[in-house]
């Protein structure tokens, strides 16, 4: 019985090393993986993640899925996306469905685990999109004069006392999630120059979304919100606030907007057919008017215009890493879980 476990021991050991080298020998068939997942390589070093070299983990779907971020309420875009995904269709001859996400970890992990095949992802959370989904952004949004910016701005009630950063220490400020750029990391990095620094002057209050933050300066539930420009001059367009009930009392230089990315692992023939199909697409007036004059797609790419981005991250402690992600991705759950909780009880049926 012994000799018989102990060859089952040696059995064991040897195929646990023949795995373990196995597995080394495949991490060293990638000569660079930088910061991207362990899934994807990243040879050319150009920061995101190498189309699979078998052609038989290309994909060529019938029908592909997007979505875009929900910096505010997602079911708004399905009828303001519609021109965009009717031209999609017509375009690359398959169906197009538009699929509304609750959360940036849930577009992350809808792409990750291959049931989106593109997406518009907020400007924070490019970078985990790129890292740990292997997304490639291929787009902005923007006009003839270029890709559209935008520019973390801070917001108060337009009765307040409130007139520079400065006056908000001990005051309720907003941020809108750990992962966001202007909602959160950029605040973080820029506005301790102007003497309002996070976690020392004020606690940063999540509210869940810059809409929310921005509402919530309207109500009095904030005295100050730290959101996205053009999240903001969309809510003015479209009536949501009044102009003249709110008031900026500062505006940072220009940030990249969302990045629309398509998944590593589309057949290269169908990425490139779907990217000219974007770049074909002219905007509604309506599109136009919702997003602040913009009326095209023009090409960029993560490795030289999300650079800024990278920098604030970095310089606020949060890197695009798996931790940074878990972390961010538990806070939405547990916001999620909340709000349904809150949510009354459908009425019965009499």
């Amino acid at each position: 019985m012994t000799k018989t476990l102990t060859r089952l021991s040696a059995t064991t050991s040897l195929l646990l090393s023949l795995g373990l080298a196995g597995a080394a020998q495949a991490q060293d068939a990638c000569p660079n993986r930088g910061q991207l997942d362990t899934l994807y390589c990243d040879a050319n070093k150009d920061l995101v993640a190498d189309v699979p070299t078998e052609a038989a983990k290309q994909k060529d779907p019938s029908a592909l899925v997007w979505a875009y971020t929900p910096v505010e309420d997602p079911a708004v875009y399905a009828n303001i996306f519609k021109p965009l995904t009717d031209h999609l269709a017509a375009c690359t001859g398959k169906r197009i469905v538009y699929y509304p996400v609750q959360s940036n970890s849930a577009e992350i992990e809808a792409m990750r685990s291959g049931r989106l095949h593109f997406a518009g992802f907020s400007t924070g959370p490019t970078g985990f999109a790129v890292n740990l989904a292997g997304a490639i952004p291929f787009a902005a949004k923007g006009s003839a004069a270029g890709v559209r910016g935008y520019n973390l701005v801070a917001v108060v009630k337009a009765s307040s006392p409130y007139q520079k950063l400065a006056d908000l220490k001990d005051k309720k400020v907003a941020h809108t999630s750990p992962s966001s750029n202007s909602g959160n990391l950029a605040p973080r990095v820029l506005f301790p120059e102007h003497g309002l620094e996070a976690d020392k002057d004020y606690k940063p209050l999540m509210s869940g979304g810059h809409d929310k933050s921005i509402l919530g300066v309207v109500s009095g539930d904030y005295d100050m919100g730290a959101v996205a420009g053009d999240v903001y001059e969309r809510m003015i367009v479209r009536g949501t606030i009044k102009k003249e009930d709110t008031r900026e009392i500062y505006r940072s230089a220009i940030f990249p907007t969302s990045s629309f990315a398509y998944a590593h692992d589309l057949k290269p023939e169908l990425a490139k057919k779907l990217t000219d199909c974007f770049f074909s697409f002219r905007f509604t007036p309506e599109m136009t008017k919702e997003f602040n004059g913009d009326d095209r797609f023009l090409p960029i790419t993560y490795q030289k215009d999300w650079a800024v981005v990278r920098d604030v991250a970095e310089k606020s402690g949060t890197p695009y890493n798996k931790s940074a992600y878990d972390t961010e991705a538990k806070r939405e759950a547990d916001e999620l879980a909340k709000k349904k909780a809150q949510q009354p009880a459908p009425a019965k049926a009499p």
